[in-house]
């Protein structure tokens, strides 16, 4: 395959991407292009290989064979934490490596040097004042001083994602965001992505669930045994076919008001 030319307007590019843990082929020609102007969701089984690439995409991670474009930057010859600083991640185990005693602002603040701890480093009034807009863009400001560890799940992921925020991000990559919330933090969340995505945002969702796909969300990405089984537009490539390949077994997929739902046929 060609490599891809980089174009002033993607986001993020993966040309012919691989990665290989010991003798497991984990991904294998991952080829992707995430405009600016585009919301993806990558959907698939578990152990297909969408953790991986996320984390690649977000620069946690070195791909062994291909490239990585983000922003513009080629993976491998660029400063990776300064680029860090222009995309927001957020994954499901990071509520895990945040002190539970730590204040949400706190949490949220230290993203501007991408840390964990706030005495790491020194903050001024400005920064803090910063981490409760953040809080509040969400429409939860009334958190800011609150224990980490006293907060819900739904109100611990929604920290999260005002931290992603609070560097004003050029890429934001969630991976299974809403993992362990009721369907009220579920809702909550797939709000705040919506409201996100109109502000112009490049998003990508990695998610196991139809039910979480916001209904501003332009393409899919579909992974199945490490490789693309389908990619593009959402109304185009979603498909029950598509979604049964990915799935192991026959599902309907059904659409009403701009969201999705699955179920085995």
């Amino acid at each position: 395959m060609p490599p891809i030319t980089p174009t002033t307007h993607a986001a993020l590019e993966l040309t012919d991407v691989g990665l290989r843990r010991g003798d497991d082929q984990v991904l294998t020609d991952i080829t992707w292009s995430v405009q600016r102007d585009e919301r993806w969701v990558v959907l698939g089984a578990n152990g297909c290989g969408k953790t991986s690439l996320i984390r690649i995409a977000a620069l946690y991670d070195h791909p062994s064979t291909g490239s990585v474009r983000v922003l513009g930057e080629l993976l491998g010859r660029t400063d990776v934490r300064s680029l860090r600083r222009r995309v927001g991640f957020v994954s499901s185990a990071f509520v895990d490596l945040v002190r539970r005693d730590l204040i949400a602002s706190d949490v949220v603040m230290c993203a501007l040097n991408a840390s964990l701890e706030p005495w790491w480093h020194q903050y001024t009034d400005d920064d803090r004042a910063r981490a409760v807009a953040s809080l509040d863009r969400l429409g939860i400001a009334r958190l800011a001083t609150h224990r980490f560890g006293t907060l819900s799940s739904g109100e611990r992921q929604r920290v999260q994602l005002a931290r992603a925020l609070m560097t004003d991000p050029e890429l934001l990559l969630l991976d299974e965001p809403t993992a362990g919330l009721d369907i009220a933090g579920r809702e909550e969340f797939v709000a705040d992505l919506d409201a996100i995505g109109a502000d112009g945002t490049p998003l990508a969702l990695v998610t196991h669930h139809l039910e979480e796909i916001p209904s501003s969300f332009t393409h899919v990405l579909v992974l199945g045994g490490g490789t693309v089984l389908a990619s593009g537009p959402i109304d185009e490539t979603l498909t029950a076919a598509v979604l049964s390949e990915a799935a192991g077994i026959p599902v309907v997929i059904e659409r009403h008001g701009g969201r999705w739902a699955a179920r085995a046929a």
